[in-house]
Formats: structure tokens, sequence, C-alpha cells
């Protein structure tokens, strides 16, 4: 590849519209993987980016790139095709209230996975949303999160990378709200360790929002999801959870949607 090419993805780049082909092995002059950059501008997940790449989808000032691998300054502008915008505008988030039996992601010991429960059917009714349910909004269709067997409520299931990586990339600062039923007592001194000062797999964990809802429910809000977390949590403090239901992500709430049933997220609606 002749060293032109590595010269022009650095400013001043070639004219609009040009096709470049790059291949980038250093990254001495501060230079970032575009995807990587694409990422985390939350223009959507590295995967994608690179999908897009591939297609000739992206543009770094202007540049059309198709290299993968390349690589920009942070500063440099990087926007997609029409072909890329369009083909996100088409991708599905849904909102289910995931039922205890189901598991999150792929099935396992004989436990069905929660998509399975997406079909014309089980849409619930009151769903607001003019998109009209299609099996191709089932391909690729994977959670934004966890949700394990004996849990129930809010689980989001995309298409969309953005989103994916809004709610459960390493820098996802977004809540999820909780109410656990427990058994056993819980002085002061617990509740408090429960709000923060405790710690699973040898790691502390981030400060939580912890109160009584009633005699037995308490409320958690968190900003993290290691697996069966909110249980662990309560063990280490002498509570045991006979109940554990989500019931907002960010800004969205499960509200009436009934126990097995889904609805689009709507376009106006942000996590």
């Amino acid at each position: 590849m002749p060293a032109r090419w590595e010269r022009q993805l650095l400013s001043p780049l070639p004219a609009r519209g040009e096709r470049v082909r790059v291949r980038d092995k250093v990254n001495e002059d501060g230079r970032v993987r575009i995807s990587k950059l694409m990422s985390e501008q939350g223009l959507c997940s590295r995967r994608e980016a690179d999908a897009y790449i591939e297609r000739g989808w992206v543009f770094v000032d202007g540049v059309r790139v198709t290299e993968l691998g390349s690589r920009a300054l942070p500063t440099q502008k990087i926007t997609l095709s029409r072909e890329a915008q369009s083909s996100q505008l088409s991708r599905v988030t849904i909102l289910l209230n995931k039922p205890v039996g189901y598991v999150s992601g792929q099935a396992e010991q004989g436990y069905k996975p929660a998509v399975t429960l997406v079909t014309a059917a089980a849409r619930h009714p009151g769903d607001k949303s003019p998109q009209r349910f299609n099996p191709a909004h089932l391909k690729g269709l994977a959670p934004a999160g966890r949700l394990d067997i004996d849990s129930t409520g809010l689980l989001v299931l995309t298409q969309d990378g953005r989103i994916a990586k809004l709610l459960i990339g390493e820098d996802s600062r977004i809540e999820k709200e909780y109410l656990v039923r427990v058994e056993g007592k819980l002085d002061a001194k617990g509740l408090a360790l429960l709000n923060h000062g405790l710690s699973l797999d040898g790691q502390a964990l981030k400060p939580a929002k912890v109160s009584w809802q009633n005699e037995d429910q308490l409320r958690f809000v968190l900003r993290e999801g290691k697996k069966r977390q909110i249980r662990r949590m309560c063990e280490l403090v002498g509570l045991k959870v006979t109940g554990l239901k989500r019931v907002r992500i960010g800004s969205v709430k499960l509200g009436d949607l009934p126990g097995g049933k889904w609805r689009y997220l709507r376009e106006e609606e942000r996590f």
C-alpha cells in the first residue's frame, strides 16, 4: 500500500467524496481506530462501525474510509452516509416484562430465552408505537443487560448497538431501579452497607441508593449490573430475597406492561 494513503487520513485530507483505503499500523501521532471513536461518540457499536466501514458508509472530514483498522484523530469529524442512517432507523428496541422462568440471553438448562416471548400475539394491546411487527425485528435482537431466571420486570431487547452501549457499556451511568422483597432483619448499619461499602468478587461496588418501600420490600437503584448482584448484596447483610422486579431503566419505566407482554420503544422515548 503506497505511503501516501497513510498520510491522507491526517489533515489535510483529500477532496470530499474521494475513496480512501488506509493500512495504518502505527499510532505515534495520537490517532485512534475509527471504529473505537465511532463507538465513543455514540454513532454505533464497534461491530457496526466495522460493517459500515466495509460498506463505505463512513466519512472522516468528508473523506470516505473503507479499510478496517483505519485511524483518525479524535478532533476529526466522523459522519455516516444516508444508507447507514437508514439502517439505524430501521432497527427496533423492545421492552419486555420478563416473567420468572425465562433467561435473558441464550437458552440454558432447559430454560427458554426471553426473546421467544416476542411474538405478534404477545404484543401489549396498549402499545402506542406505530411500528408494525415484522419477523425481521427478531434478527439480531439481543438483551441489553441481564435479569436472572428468578427475577421479573423490565428487560430491554435491541437491534441497536448504540442503545446496547448506552445501557451496558463500560462507561454507562444509566440507573436501574428494582423492587426487592426480602426476609430477615436489617439494621441501620446493614442498610448503610447496602448503599455503599460492600464488595463482590474482590471488587468494591459502586454506591447505590437503597431504601425501604414497606416493611418487607426494599427499593434498589444501581448504576452497575454484576451477576445476581442484588441477591448477593442482600446475602452479605443477612437478608434473603424472595422476589425481585426491575421497574425502571434510566427514564423508561415498566409502567402497566403486563408480565409476558412486550412493546416497542417509541421514537420519543429516551433512556
